[in-house]
């Protein structure tokens, strides 16, 4: 089984190209859920996704590059959903599933396997399923992580700024 340090190595080895890109300064600055940032969030998702491939024993079914680059980018619609825009982004829960693959497709080589997982992470929100494992893991991490992040205590600490802390 992997430790967390081995876990964190690894996300950072498969993600290495999502983290140095420049887009990614956008979801360091919008928050998610609570206090928690659209980025860490997305860190978050992937270590999670990982652990639980490796907890199930999914190796020989998981395409471990595609899981972690799917979670890194499943949330990358670049832009803070919780600001007022004339009711645009009123549906961002049926409807930035989309939004992120377009986003990514734009900004990275993606496979069929990580367009799949971003586009269909929403489920059961959205009516279509993911098609591959690495989708169900990506969905089942994020549902698992928003709704630690939305009822953390945490939450109630969100620096006066309005801004996040990026140390994440």
């Amino acid at each position: 089984m992997l430790t967390r340090i081995q876990i964190q190595r690894l996300v950072h080895r498969h993600g290495r190209e999502i983290f140095e890109h420049e887009h990614m300064q956008i979801e360091r600055s919008c928050y998610q859920h609570g206090v928690v940032t659209t980025f860490a969030h997305s860190v978050r998702v992937a270590c999670l996704a990982v652990w639980m491939a490796d907890r199930l024993h999914l190796w020989y079914r998981v395409d471990l590059h595609s899981l972690i680059r799917a979670a890194l980018l499943h949330d990358y619609f670049l832009y803070d959903w919780h600001d007022w825009d004339n009711g645009e982004h009123r549906l961002h829960g049926f409807t930035h599933g989309n939004t992120a693959v377009r986003n990514a497709v734009r900004d990275f080589r993606l496979n069929h396997v990580e367009r799949d997982s971003i586009a269909n992470h929403m489920f059961p929100l959205t009516p279509r399923p993911p098609r591959y494992i690495e989708g169900y893991l990506v969905t089942m991490a994020d549902k698992i992580s928003a709704t630690r992040e939305t009822f953390s205590m945490e939450r109630f600490n969100k620096p006066k700024s309005g801004k996040p802390d990026c140390r994440e």
